[in-house]
């Protein structure tokens, strides 16, 4: 038996091993999450507070630069609050320090709310207080500490210098560009890591439901995984989990995980036993840390905190300040991966207690404990160096990567641009040539550049009209391949430093170990130049020697500083005294002082400028000489980043779209050019104007659709008009007499698994659509129907279920738009595009409406439509026209534009066919439809028909993001 059981465990692991969750679909679910949560954070949790970590104040700017404008972009919601805490004095005090500096400083921040709301509410009130002040803010303090205490914090370090991508340390290491599904948003902005690591986190933040706690990242991890499932344990902390090979164990941290615990197919929660640090394999046979399939447990730097933990932990930070504070006086340290989650693992509390205020950790969290959730299906992205991030934008993951995002790129006759590279917020000028797989970002590159493969160019801006080097095409610069480039203002300069290092170099690597400048070792650089040692390093430092701390990057004029970036890469053999001599005689800086030298204002304020001129040219372009087809509202979102010209922008792409009028052109929709108009006047600021222009945006749409539908819903109701008043004259009404008609429909409603909204106009218009919903019945019956009958009273007589109706004497004088909040506007919808106002019978004979839907409103099963299908299927059965559901589907489409409503054809699909189907749009005219019934089998419909449950929440929305307001559930038998 247990030789058997050992066998299936086997294979389990092998299948967890072979079953790793697609990455895509992981990231497509997390911002999902993530848009809803900002969209509507009363229905999908989203943080109350996100908190980074710093090293020094201006990087603590730039972080808050960088926060400000998520929210503006719309990855962060406008209720959260935003905090970037940089560390003391901008000295290094450790991630565990750093963790209860950042939440003491959060805790801070509320208390400054909670005293400006008890001021506020003093100068509002009547009574004057005899409260002191030191009660009051005692007062205050035990209430902030309670309210923080339900709060759901993101707690984000992102405050490491990046020495191994010293390319990104200007930025911040969680703020470099990661364009995984960039196409799916081709006007937005470049998805950043920071972006990313928010998607997944709102996911995790489904999982803390309403207890409140702190979720820590690290900000060069992206831990791919769906989150929203992690089972959380009450009143304690939790490190997150994934199993790897003993020798990427050996470079991270490792988790020894108790043999019991829950254990599913995807995941595991066990207690923590123990804590390793890069162990060897011979520390992890000892500690017991090798799993039965020969890995071991990844610490990936992800902890969340629930419950009473939180509040201890809370406790802790708000009285840490005094520790912080002999941590500075005596330089020491405390990690939060190795001193502060040890307080909760018994195991390693004798040797904690030898740490900096070990024995205070223990005091305060060491009644609780830790445990792993190991995810199984968890990827493990580390951004840990520049050949790291290029391996995750190639490879398995290429297909999730957008090679050209809101770039100006040339044509293949003018450059050599490979396609496997990556353009991003790049303005690229004819005559550049670019390698394969190489990053270029954020950057504006000139004729005569030269990059090798597998490079990254970020921030660098050649100028275009400086000297006569770039008129006379005498410029050329080489960047070799596996190299990485770029610029940084610095403090009190206008020059823009050029930095440069290979892609491989290891800033880190001591001079006489293994250490390394532009791939080459250092003894062989200073050989080849004729460099000193004295010359990169003071003799009289006792630091390592080594690339981070070597004064080797001049500051030049432009071209002088690009002139010695060849030479000293290797590249320029010519002329090596008088190089030597003008690299000797300049300014040089390291990247250690350049950490300290950026002028973070000036680099978000050219970056952000930059991007506004790219985003400008791309929308002019677009209304010059294309079909409208970008999103102009991001365009302008980027454009605006211009405070003062990026309105006059807006103003003289708005003065172009009266040229669009006279184009006229037949592939070029209407509706787009109003929508392009409005886009425009709300980002100057007209928003009156705006909204008056928006309504001819819906109109143009609804004559669209009918177009597509009827050939044009205006000449079908005239035609209808001509053909009932030849029909008259021609059969004569003065012998017409009552015929008695009824109809009855009743169709069920729609669950709609995948598809939504690819079959609403404009979209379904323009683009191929499809659909997979379901026919569903409540409680064994049809809950949408109608009865129509003639009656010998001429007029209409409209009645619903809620005993609400309406008698119109002349049905002719129906006519849209309709009031919004007119109940009976359906039926005066359905009367209109079925024709039967206009039908000959109706001059003698009168009609009953009756209406119901046995379902609650807003439900989000399609009730609406479907309701609207079943009375024009009536009225055509009462006129003996074409009932065939295709084409009331149709004309119910057409319906949803009248009402102002703007749906699509998949409610009605989904009520009118029955069962599963499957159902595809092909644009044109006219709009065609393809239903494609997928036959069940038997036991999945007996199956269905037993297990699942519609539960409705009571949540009414109209949002076409929201997800429908009712739960299914199939329960097990």
């Amino acid at each position: 038996m247990e030789i058997s059981t050992t066998i299936e465990e086997k294979r389990e692991m092998r299948r967890r091993r072979k079953e790793k969750t697609d990455l895509t679909e992981i990231l497509r679910k997390s911002w999902y999450y993530l848009r809803l949560s900002v969209r509507h954070p009363s229905r999908v949790h989203t943080w109350d507070a996100i908190v980074l970590t710093a090293a020094s104040p201006e990087q603590a700017q730039l972080y808050e630069w960088q926060l400000n404008r998520a929210k503006r972009m719309g990855r962060i919601a406008s209720s959260t609050v935003t905090l970037a805490v940089p560390d003391p004095d901008g000295a290094r005090i450790g991630s565990g320090a750093a963790t209860l500096n950042a939440i003491s400083a959060l805790s801070d921040h509320y208390r400054c709310l909670d005293v400006s709301n008890q001021v506020e509410n003093a100068k509002n009130s009547s009574s004057q207080s005899s409260v002191s002040n030191r009660t009051l803010n005692n007062e205050v303090h035990h209430q902030s500490m309670i309210n923080l205490t339900n709060k759901h914090v993101l707690l984000l370090h992102a405050g490491g210098d990046s020495k191994r991508v010293p390319w990104a340390n200007p930025m911040g290491k969680v703020f470099l560009p990661l364009p995984y599904l960039a196409a799916d948003d081709p006007d937005g902005p470049v998805p950043l890591l920071f972006d990313h690591i928010l998607a997944i986190s709102s996911c995790a933040r489904q999982a803390f439901k309403n207890k409140g706690g702190l979720f820590t990242m690290t900000g060069d991890v992206l831990p791919c995984f769906d989150a929203s499932t992690m089972v959380l344990p009450d009143d304690s902390s939790c490190i997150i989990t994934v199993p790897i090979t003993l020798d990427v164990a050996s470079n991270h941290g490792v988790i020894v995980a108790s043999k019991t615990g829950t254990v599913n197919g995807t995941s595991s929660l066990c207690l923590v036993e123990n804590l390793l640090q890069k162990p060897s394999v011979k520390e992890l046979v000892e500690k017991q840390a090798i799993l039965r399939d020969g890995r071991t447990l990844l610490d990936t730097g992800v902890i969340a905190v629930r419950g009473k933990v939180w509040v201890d932990l809370l406790k802790l930070a708000n009285s840490s300040q005094t520790m912080i504070s002999e941590l500075l006086k005596h330089r020491k340290e405390i990690s939060l991966y190795e001193d502060l989650v040890a307080a909760w693992v018994p195991e390693k509390h004798e040797w904690l207690k030898l740490r900096p205020f070990g024995k205070e950790l223990i005091a305060g969290l060491g009644s609780h404990m830790m445990f792993s959730y190991c995810a199984y299906n968890l990827s493990f992205l580390h951004f840990g160096t520049s050949s790291e991030i290029l391996d995750h934008l190639a490879g398995s993951n290429a297909a999730l990567v957008g090679r050209r995002h809101l770039s100006s790129i040339p044509a293949t006759t003018v450059s050599d641009i490979a396609s496997s590279a990556i353009i991003l917020s790049s303005n690229i000028a004819p005559g550049v040539s670019i390698g394969e797989d190489t990053m270029v970002y954020d950057s504006s590159l000139v004729s005569g550049l030269q990059l090798g493969s597998q490079s990254i160019v970020v921030g660098v801006n050649f100028p275009g009209d400086h000297g006569d080097r770039l008129k006379d095409d005498s410029f050329h610069f080489i960047l070799p391949d596996r190299h990485c480039l770029w610029e940084v203002p610095l403090v009190g300069r206008k020059e823009r430093v050029i930095i440069y290092c290979g892609l491989h170099d290891n800033p880190k690597n001591s001079y006489s170990r293994d250490g390394t400048f532009c791939g080459k070792p250092w003894k062989r650089v200073l050989h080849d130049l004729g460099i000193q040692e004295s010359d990169l390093w003071s003799l009289l430092d006792t630091q390592d020697k080594c690339l981070w701390n070597a004064k080797i990057f001049p500051i030049l004029p432009y071209f002088d500083m690009l002139s010695l970036a060849l030479w000293l890469m290797g590249m320029c053999t010519n002329n090596n005294n008088s190089m030597l001599l003008l690299w000797k005689s300049s300014q040089r800086i390291s990247l250690e002082e350049l950490h300290k030298s950026v002028d973070f204002p000036q680099l978000c304020l050219e970056s952000s400028n930059h991007q506004a001129d790219l985003a400008a040219e791309i929308a002019k372009a677009c209304i010059s000489y294309g079909l409208l087809g970008r999103n102009m509202s991001q365009l302008c979102e980027e454009i605006l980043q211009r405070e003062v010209s990026g309105v006059e922008t807006c103003r003289d792409l708005l003065s172009l779209c009266p040229n669009l009028e006279d184009r006229k052109s037949r592939i070029l929709p209407q509706s787009r050019v109003y929508q392009v108009q409005v886009d425009l006047l709300r980002a100057c600021g007209e928003d009156t104007k705006a909204h008056t222009l928006e309504e001819n945006v819906w109109t143009t749409i609804a004559d669209q659709t009918a177009s597509a539908v009827k050939y044009g819903f205006g000449e079908y109701l005239s035609e209808s008009n001509n053909a009932s008043t030849s029909t008259h004259q021609d059969n004569g009404l003065d012998n017409y007499s009552y015929i008695p008609r009824r109809a009855k429909v009743e169709l069920a409603v729609r669950v709609d698994f995948v598809g939504g909204w690819s079959d609403t106009p404009p979209w379904s218009l323009e683009r191929f659509g499809c659909v997979l919903n379901m026919a569903i019945c409540l409680e064994g019956s049809r809950p949408v129907g109608t009865i129509i009958e003639t009656t010998t009273t001429a007029g209409l007589l409209i009645c619903d279920d809620t005993n609400k109706q309406l008698h119109i004497e002349d049905p002719s004088s129906i006519a849209a738009p309709f009031d919004h909040d007119d109940p009976f506007r359906l039926v005066k919808s359905a009367l209109l595009v079925s024709g039967i106002i206009h039908d000959r019978f109706l001059s003698k004979t009168g009609l009953k409406i009756k209406t119901w839907a046995n379902v609650p409103r807003g439900s989000g099963l399609g009730t609406s439509s479907i309701l609207a299908a079943a009375v024009v299927k009536g009225l055509l059965q009462i006129m003996e026209g074409d009932e065939s559901n295709e084409n009331v589907a149709r004309l119910v489409l057409v319906l949803e534009q009248i009402m102002g409503t703007g749906g699509g054809w998949q409610d009605q699909i989904g009520g009118l066919y029955p069962g599963i189907k499957f159902t595809s749009s092909f644009p044109g005219v006219p709009l065609r439809l393809q239903v494609i019934p997928l036959m069940a089998s038997t036991q999945l419909v007996l199956e269905l028909e037993q297990r699942l449950l519609v539960v409705f929440t009571g949540q009414v929305s109209s949002c076409s993001l929201c997800p429908a307001d009712l739960f299914l559930f199939c329960t097990k038998c």
